[in-house]
């Protein structure tokens, strides 16, 4: 293993909001950053601060027992978070995600960057990097929050995408990858050419850039062009150094190397969405050649399982996805929610202005028909909150009739994730929780007037009683 140095050339002030930092000084400046300063174990220690806090502050660790590299998380765990990471109002988070869908902006390529002012050659990846061992039932350390980039050579279609990457011996990690992942297709694809496919890995990165991965678009769609309608600018990259792929210039780390679909390896178990733990078999081996990172790298992880960040980073970029569909449909949206509740994969609830008899339903059906893992969907009108679970319970209690309101779907198709599939299947189930004619005349909620709900509120928020999220 070798290191080397270097200067980045890069306009530092000007992209450094191109960086997950600038959130992090933000939510340091409204304590809502808890930094850590005793020494901590990456073995399940790390797990026990972001379970305890997960729904609380981010943690920065700045002592990980054998690792100089600090270590943050628990950084986009709530909706609010999220919309604060990418700069807009929480009203208008989904619409700025469907936009990005729709109209990206191409990155463009920089000289250099700050993930590679240091260089380090054939890197043991379990001796550089602080990885958390999360849970005692899985077998080894994992990247969490890495972002892989690919590239299919013939096509010249890209993808950037979320998956684990559990640390193996030496400079190798196991990619934790369904057969249909977009990753596994290319990389079946670069097999039959007789190659590896390179990927890079990049850890510690804008929101934007986290959102976008986890969005499901078409094979060959550029996740990095909605990273960059998300930030409102191209995204800034930097050429790698072992491998033929752009990735973006104010990461944190960045490890490059290839990924052989061929050579496999054993995972035994894994802890999933749900909370619970799976065994899918074995997963792709790839093989590291290149570490870069800053000079100052953090090591961002999201804690897996059924945490909030885990969740609702997967939850409202499918949300979003839906939200484009049920539009397509021309079916009358207001909001999508998919939220940790719900595994942030598994229920939606659906929130329809002025909906017509029978739209309902066929919002269920092109939920169903747009991700398969989605088993229950909910729809209710637009004055309640989609992303508000006491709000969707009240809609249900109050506007849905068992006997008229419940679809009940059996043997759909679902993703090995799910946690009671059968075959590969699974039964679905849809709720209309939307107001009915004849089932009343008055629909009205009893509060207090706007203007005086506003007064109070401005009072509340004067004396610190405010929400500052």
């Amino acid at each position: 293993m070798s290191v080397s140095t270097s200067f980045s050339s890069s306009d530092e002030l000007g992209a450094q909001r191109q960086s997950m930092r600038p959130l992090l000084d933000a939510l340091a400046l409204s304590s809502q950053l808890l930094q850590i300063a005793d020494p901590v174990d990456a073995r399940f220690e790390i797990a026990a601060y972001l379970a305890q806090c997960a729904q609380g502050p981010a943690l920065r660790f700045d002592s990980i027992d054998g690792y100089a590299i600090p270590v943050v998380g628990n950084l986009l765990n709530s909706v609010p978070r999220i919309a604060r990471g990418l700069g807009v109002p929480r009203a208008a988070l989904q619409q700025r995600i469907v936009d990005a869908i729709d109209r990206g902006i191409a990155p463009v390529r920089v000289e250099s960057g700050p993930c590679q002012d240091v260089v380090v050659e054939a890197p043991d990846l379990r001796a550089a990097l602080p990885a958390p061992w999360f849970f005692p039932n899985e077998t080894g350390a994992y990247i969490t929050a890495g972002l892989i980039f690919a590239r299919d050579r013939v096509t010249g279609r890209g993808n950037v995408s979320f998956a684990r990457i559990k640390l193996l011996d030496g400079r190798f990690g196991m990619v934790g990858i369904a057969p249909n992942h977009h990753l596994a297709v290319m990389a079946r694809a670069a097999k039959a050419r007789g190659e590896k496919l390179e990927i890079a890995v990049t850890v510690g990165n804008h929101p934007a850039l986290l959102i976008a991965g986890a969005l499901y678009l078409r094979l060959g769609d550029d996740e990095l062009e909605a990273a960059g309608a998300l930030l409102g600018e191209p995204v800034q990259t930097v050429a790698c150094r072992t491998v033929d792929l752009d990735v973006p210039a104010q990461c944190e780390l960045v490890l490059e190397g290839t990924l052989d679909i061929d050579e496999q390896h054993e995972e035994v178990r894994v802890s999933e969405y749900h909370g619970m733990y799976e065994a899918y078999g074995s997963g792709p081996i790839a093989e590291f050649h290149c570490l870069t990172r800053r000079r100052d790298a953090l090591f961002q992880v999201i804690q897996p399982g059924y945490y909030p960040e885990h969740t609702l980073i997967g939850g409202v970029a499918i949300a979003a996805g839906l939200a484009r569909a049920l539009r397509d449909a021309a079916l009358p949206v207001h909001e999508v929610a998919v939220g940790h509740g719900g595994c942030g994969r598994l229920s939606a609830v659906v929130s329809l202005r002025a909906p017509r008899p029978g739209d309902a339903r066929k919002a269920m059906f092109v939920v169903w028909g747009s991700v398969n893992l989605i088993k229950h969907v909910t729809v209710v009108d637009d004055d309640i909150d989609p992303w508000n679970d006491a709000q969707v319970e009240w809609a249900r209690s109050t506007r849905m009739s068992a006997h008229r309101d419940v679809v009940i779907v059996p043997g759909a198709r679902t993703d090995r994730s799910e946690p009671v599939k059968q075959d590969g299947l699974a039964c679905k189930m849809g709720i209309d929780a939307t107001r009915k004619r004849g089932d009343r005349e008055d629909w009205e909620r009893a509060v207090p007037p706007p203007e005086a709900m506003e007064r109070v509120r401005a009072r509340l928020a004067a004396a610190g009683y405010g929400n500052d999220e």
